[in-house]
């Protein structure tokens, strides 16, 4: 029988206590650590399974902590150590922070937004996090500030997604418009754009703990925020490496397929969706058959999807915004070239 190998490296400020595994293998048992450096603790687990579930537990003063949420999983198939930052008291503090004081853009608009933070947050201080930028930020998170009271359930959806180990942990910022009408088209994007890239983007990496290169970096909006989303990938790749763009009204008030036909092609990751009919259904091919002539490969570079009978609407963002969360911040696996994860048969 194929025996597995998997690394797992745990990351934690320990406080004077001692970091162990436990797996489905042994609930009850130990699993020690094989080296320890600092704040990080590396354990070898092997296994006749491609795969099992893990939970770190903090061992301090006699006593045994188990870290918050649920099991972690491991695909013991790479050979890549996976990387683990747990927390293990009980994360008290709101993850939809309070809605910040407005920021200014550079003609003087002021924008007001909120900041998800992912549980753990505020306990374990040595992980830094992707950030998703993403607009019509009151229709995220909170029915009161929400279009008719519904909202894409942010929130819900990526501790959902997180649970699963299905993403990465990212922090959402939801910017709430001035006048979004304006904002998300042309010419009011340009403003608006550059309010994001020199005013909020350089607060958000200066206040929480964010990773903060094009790779790490996405635009996620639908509608009209979807076209600006597109609009702040193309014009600046180098800050945004990530977009996703639901049911945009590509061609109204913008010149987006003209700029993807005549400029050069950007090093972006882009999502395009839309439903039909009646949901940009038309404009969202034409985008993405105009991408797939510059050269964007589908499926890693591009991916593209269409919803049959999916409405307008926030419900429908909902339902359908896993796809998205999973394509820009999916939780992939990392394979080492020299190393076999496979270790034995017998």
């Amino acid at each position: 029988m194929t025996a597995y190998r998997q690394s797992i490296r745990v990351t934690y400020p320990q406080d004077g206590g001692r970091i162990a595994l436990r797996t489905d293998e042994n609930w009850n048992a130990d699993v020690e650590a094989v080296g320890r450096n600092g704040y990080r603790t590396e354990f070898q687990v092997e296994t006749e399974r491609p795969y099992f579930y893990f939970k770190p537990v903090l061992r301090r003063d006699g006593t045994t902590m188990w870290s918050r949420g649920e099991n972690c999983l491991a695909i013991a198939t790479s050979g890549a150590p996976l990387e683990v930052h747990p927390f293990f008291r009980e994360d008290t503090q709101c993850s939809v922070c309070e809605l910040m004081p407005p920021l200014a853009s550079p003609s003087g608009i002021e924008h007001r937004f909120r900041v998800f933070l992912p549980p753990g947050y505020h306990e374990n201080t040595l992980k830094r996090y992707p950030v998703l930028y993403m607009h019509d930020g009151h229709n995220l998170f909170l029915k009161e500030e929400a279009f008719v009271g519904n909202t894409w359930r942010t929130d819900e959806v990526i501790n959902m997604l997180d649970k699963m180990n299905a993403i990465e942990e990212v922090i959402v910022v939801g910017i709430h418009p001035h006048d979004r009408m304006n904002e998300y088209t042309m010419p009011g994007y340009e403003d608006y754009g550059r309010f994001l890239v020199e005013s909020l983007k350089p607060l958000i990496d200066g206040k929480y703990r964010t990773l903060t290169g094009p790779a790490n970096t996405a635009a996620m909006g639908s509608s009209l925020g979807g076209v600006v989303s597109f609009y702040l990938g193309w014009q600046w790749p180098e800050v945004f490496g990530k977009i996703a763009c639901l049911s945009s009204t590509f061609t109204y008030r913008d010149n987006l397929l003209d700029r993807v036909s005549t400029e050069s092609k950007r090093k972006l990751r882009i999502y395009l969706d839309s439903g039909w009919p009646g949901d940009n259904y038309e404009a969202t091919r034409s985008m993405r058959d105009r991408l797939i002539w510059k050269g964007y490969h589908p499926g890693s570079e591009l991916h593209y999807l269409a919803f049959p009978e999916a409405k307008h609407d926030e419900n429908a963002w909902a339902a359908r915004s896993p796809i998205p969360f999973q394509f820009l911040f999916g939780n992939l696996p990392r394979f080492l070239k020299s190393r076999r994860s496979k270790v034995g048969t017998r």
